[in-house]
């Protein structure tokens, strides 16, 4: 198999999946994933055998998972994605070091557009999360946001907490109104998320005192928001150009 030559390898590790991509230092080129909890440094290695790469960005919010991440790249120089990185925009937040690294990303890629307002990135990972970008003094800065529970932590429970409900798909149901057990648990999540999105984008608006764009990216993003009012896109690979964002900012040329 040929072998693909990048400026960097980008790694975002998060509680389901890690993620893998190689780019140049302007656009995204090849992008793979594994489950993290099969994740070893010699899967990690073959899945990454015809890379080749000059530096590596890592964004974990798997603590447990750095050591094996480094060791599997442990020839190239590595930053870590935390609060000590070089990473474009303010974080005005009491403790920036508690901040996750896939939500610094997030924050990254909306700071490299120049916004002139308020931002909101709703990333549907492992939890549903909210991260607000403002302007201050003319500058994009991390102010804070929302964690919710995500969807497969709501399915995975109520199958494992309750004697008769089953483990679902997570899909769009035909009706509101359930005509059967799965049915009527996927009315709850699906028009039920769709439900704390808007309420909590229109608390933060409240509190901002203007309305905010809003991104949807993470993995149910396009079940989810898809035509869902206050969403004003959907972009899947906005953690990945955040991790890019920071490799140049942390490795000239």
């Amino acid at each position: 198999m040929p072998t693909t030559h990048a400026d960097f390898l980008l790694i975002n590790s998060n509680n389901t999946r890690t993620k893998f991509a190689i780019a140049s230092r302007s656009a995204l080129l090849e992008h793979r994933a594994m489950l993290s909890q099969e994740m070893s440094r010699d899967s990690v290695m073959t899945l990454l055998d015809d890379w080749d790469y000059d530096s590596v960005v890592i964004a974990s919010v798997v603590p447990a998972k750095l050591p094996l991440l480094r060791d599997s790249v442990a020839t190239h120089p590595v930053v870590e994605v935390n609060h000590r990185a070089h990473l474009g925009i303010m974080l005005d937040f009491p403790d920036p070091s508690m901040i996750g690294a896939d939500r610094i990303a997030n924050a990254a890629a909306v700071a490299a557009r120049c916004p002139t307002g308020p931002v909101v990135v709703v990333d549907f990972g492992t939890a549903v999360t909210f991260d607000i970008v403002s302007i201050i003094s003319g500058n994009p800065a991390y102010i804070g946001g929302v964690i919710a529970p995500g969807l497969d932590a709501m399915r995975y429970y109520l199958n494992e907490r309750t004697a008769l409900l089953p483990q679902i798909e997570i899909a769009r149901p035909p009706s509101v109104i359930g005509k059967s057990t799965v049915h009527a648990m996927q009315a709850g999540a699906f028009h039920g998320y769709r439900g704390l999105i808007l309420e909590i984008l229109h608390r933060i608006g409240e509190e901002l005192g203007e309305v905010p764009k809003s991104i949807a990216t993470g993995g149910y993003a396009a079940l989810i928001a898809s035509d869902l009012p206050g969403i004003d896109s959907i972009e899947p690979l906005l953690t990945m150009e955040g991790l890019l964002h920071i490799a140049k900012l942390n490795f000239s040329l």
